[in-house]
């Protein structure tokens, strides 16, 4: 209820201002330990549920509401978040130079639609930077998003992401390789199966060798890609046994938004995040579940923005959920209010706890594999 009152005088600043604002707070409130622990124990206090603890990419976590990379990517603020109550933090993407990004504005609002186009351009300090500042250590489950500096050229890029990985491999708690923004030249072409697998492979070498040969390795693909292609990343995820995928990133589509043409033309190009990415990240998670049987791990993100959201995701098959346009509309309590729905929604369903509905899960999918795969009854 606070947030409806802060939000209209927030909003009177321009998006990104209003953001760099809310990750200094945030930064605040980690740095003061009893500030975070009063807001843990009192405001926040649904997503600090017991019940809700579950192993992700073999790590505790406190519930499955994580935050998307893109709001701290600078893993500037990252206390204060998990005072807010979200299982899991990514931080990035990091790039292995620091790099400005695009010129500003390049942040917009579609109230309409609650939805953001935003073209940052992967803005941040570099990796070097970022692996200082998780060195220092932290605490709680701590994911770091990958990408390449905008100068490098795509044919180039396997370099990059080899430097930023391993800067970063002994610091993070898992590591998303980022092909997907639409906001970098040339990145998504790195999605064509010709060009990720030796991507991969060379990631994977040098984890095999490095001093993190157990971090997990996921990719984030994008949600513009046709069924076909998003086939053949599946069968290449599987092929080389990487630990998960993140679905989806922002899109580059501008069907069906609430939000008249012109404010949308005004805004320009950049990705697309909110609710009009809803079905289309689902889609894409439930394609993937039913392909890949539980073999590796699912984060969804894309318009998620209540509990019927979040329970419609782990339905699905996802084994975590990411947020970050809805947290801007509907304040900092949502990881615990979402949190809170979803316990209310384990009780109804006869579940002990989020453990024991991901266990159920696990069953049921594997018995209608089982069904899937005997043989027809023979005629009488």
């Amino acid at each position: 209820m606070l947030y409806r009152w802060i939000r209209p005088v927030l909003w009177r600043l321009d998006a990104e201002t209003a953001h760099l604002l809310a990750v200094a707070l945030l930064r605040l409130i980690g740095a003061f330990a009893p500030l975070g622990w009063l807001l843990r124990r009192t405001c926040f206090r649904a997503a600090f549920d017991k019940r809700l603890e579950y192993e992700l990419l073999g790590k505790r976590v406190l519930n499955p509401i994580g935050l998307a990379a893109g709001f701290d990517k600078n893993g500037e603020a990252i206390r204060g978040l998990q005072s807010l109550g979200f299982g899991f933090v990514e931080a990035g993407t990091v790039t292995p130079l620091g790099q400005p990004g695009n010129p500003r504005p390049r942040i917009f609002r579609l109230p309409k639609d609650e939805a953001l186009i935003n073209r940052l351009g992967f803005n941040n300090l570099g990796a070097a930077a970022l692996r200082k500042r998780l060195s220092r250590g932290h605490v709680g489950v701590v994911g770091v998003n990958i990408g390449k500096n905008k100068d490098t050229p795509a044919d180039e890029a396997g370099a990059d992401y080899a430097q930023v990985f391993a800067e970063v491999a002994g610091v993070a708690d898992y590591i998303v390789v980022n092909i997907s923004s639409p906001n970098t030249p040339g990145l998504r072409r790195l999605q064509a199966s010709d060009a990720l697998r030796p991507l991969l492979e060379r990631l994977l070498t040098l984890r095999a060798e490095g001093s993190a040969p157990s971090v997990p390795l996921l990719i984030k693909v994008a949600p513009d890609l046709s069924d076909e292609d998003f086939d053949e990343i599946l069968t290449l995820a599987l092929d080389l046994k990487l630990d998960g995928l993140v679905l989806a990133n922002t899109t580059i589509a501008r069907e069906e938004l609430a939000t008249p043409r012109a404010e949308v033309a005004e805004a320009g190009q950049g990705g697309l995040s909110g609710p009009p990415l809803r079905q289309r990240s689902l889609a894409l998670l439930r394609r993937a579940a039913q392909r890949v049987q539980g073999r590796m791990v699912l984060i969804s993100v894309g318009g998620i923005a209540d509990a019927d959201d979040v329970w419609q995701r782990l339905e699905a098959g996802a084994d975590g959920i990411q947020l970050y346009t809805s947290l801007i509309y509907r304040g900092p309590g949502l990881p615990a209010k979402l949190s809170a729905g979803l316990m209310a929604r384990l009780a109804a369903g006869g579940y002990a706890s989020f453990s024991d509905y991901l266990t159920c899960r696990a069953e049921r999918v594997a018995a209608r594999s089982r069904l899937g795969s005997r043989p027809p009854a023979a005629a009488s």
